[in-house]
């Protein structure tokens, strides 16, 4: 825009001096009008000249400013540049991280669909899920409770053999079943129509029903086992089904005396029966505490009558004590009294010697 206006001032001179030249050489030629045209070149020529120099002055400002305004623009240019760069290196690295968090995640998930995948195939089969069951079963009990205050596969005197016997304090073992009948749970889980369903709920009732008669049968032994006996199912929400649609085997569970429990229920049960043989082994303990504290009175009583029979003795050893030392002051006072004795003349006979001897040995 600055170099626009130096060119129009430019053209504008050069018409101004041009105008002048045309209005000189057009008017006729005097000596004065020489002279004046003369006067008036010279003064064009002179503004030319000044105007010149403002526009070579002028020019030599814009230059600077327009460098300037580039050295500012390459500056500036030069720091977004070195910030969108670092603010695309961040994005990068944290775009990095997320893909490796993702790809973690995919493999955690294709993981567990192995995991998932090889428990049903567990499941599917009877003897399969019958260690599966008696597996998460040990790994309850064994977490919880004491090396010895149970047994896996005990044998009772009918010579049945349980999956668990936890042994209760001055009672018979609770006895708990990991056997649990899932294939009629399974059916009935994946039946498409109302017959089905009906049909795959009449043999849960009969499954669950036989075990449950079974359990009772074998395990609740009178005098031997138990009043009642638990029936572990593996998993929560079998056992949240179980009760939610078949709670009438659930009732006639009860009234045969065999607890339906869940891994949780399980674990809770555990604890309690832990904290049971806990109180009967505090019981036995204070029981102990008992007796050894009776034995301690006794010997408290036997120390009491020594340390007066030992008083009597000090009593009678400091009687001793002051009879002799009065017998001491009495023989210290005749030591005096013979110090102080003056012998004139002939030395004392020996009767005036022995006197206070004998009266010494008087008690005097």
């Amino acid at each position: 825009m600055s170099e626009i206006i130096l060119i129009a001032a430019l053209c504008l001179l050069a018409g101004l001096a041009a105008g002048a030249l045309i209005f000189v050489l057009a008017r006729p030629r005097t000596a004065e009008t020489d002279r004046a045209a003369v006067e008036g070149l010279a003064q064009v020529n002179a503004r030319i000249d000044a105007m010149g120099s403002w526009l070579h002055k002028t020019q030599g400002q814009l230059q600077q400013t327009v460098h300037e305004r580039l050295d500012a623009v390459s500056q500036y240019l030069g720091e977004s540049v070195k910030t969108s760069t670092k603010h695309t290196t961040e994005h990068l690295q944290q775009l990095h991280a997320r893909l490796a968090v993702i790809d973690s995640a995919q493999k955690n998930i294709t993981d567990l669909a192995a995991q998932v995948s090889l428990l049903q195939n567990v499941l599917s089969n009877k003897q399969s899920r019958g260690a599966f069951g008696q597996a998460q079963l040990e790994s309850i009990v064994a977490d919880v409770l004491p090396q010895g205050a149970y047994e896996f596969q005990y044998t009772l005197k009918n010579k049945s053999r349980p999956d668990c016997a936890i042994f209760m304090p001055d009672s018979g073992p609770l006895i708990i079943d990991a056997k649990f009948p899932l294939e009629a749970m399974t059916a009935w889980r994946a039946a498409a129509t109302e017959e089905e369903r009906k049909q795959a709920a009449q043999r849960v009732k009969h499954d669950i029903t036989k075990h449950i008669s079974d359990i009772a049968e074998k395990y609740l032994i009178p005098g031997e086992t138990q009043d009642i006996a638990l029936m572990f199912i593996p998993s929560e929400s079998v056992y949240a089904d179980l009760h939610e649609r078949f709670d009438d085997i659930v009732q006639r569970a009860q009234r045969a005396r065999v607890m339906i429990v869940s891994p949780t229920l399980m674990v809770m049960a555990i604890q309690v029966l832990k904290q049971v043989r806990k109180d009967a082994q505090m019981r036995e303990a204070t029981d102990q505490i008992r007796g050894e504290v009776g034995h301690m009175l006794k010997d408290v009583g036997l120390l009491a009558e020594r340390v007066r029979k030992l008083q009597t003795h000090f009593g009678q050893a400091n009687t001793d004590i002051e009879v002799i030392l009065t017998s001491t002051g009495r023989i210290e006072k005749r030591a005096t009294k013979i110090e102080e004795l003056e012998f004139d003349g002939e030395p004392p006979s020996a009767e005036i010697i022995q006197a206070p001897i004998r009266k010494l040995e008087a008690g005097e």
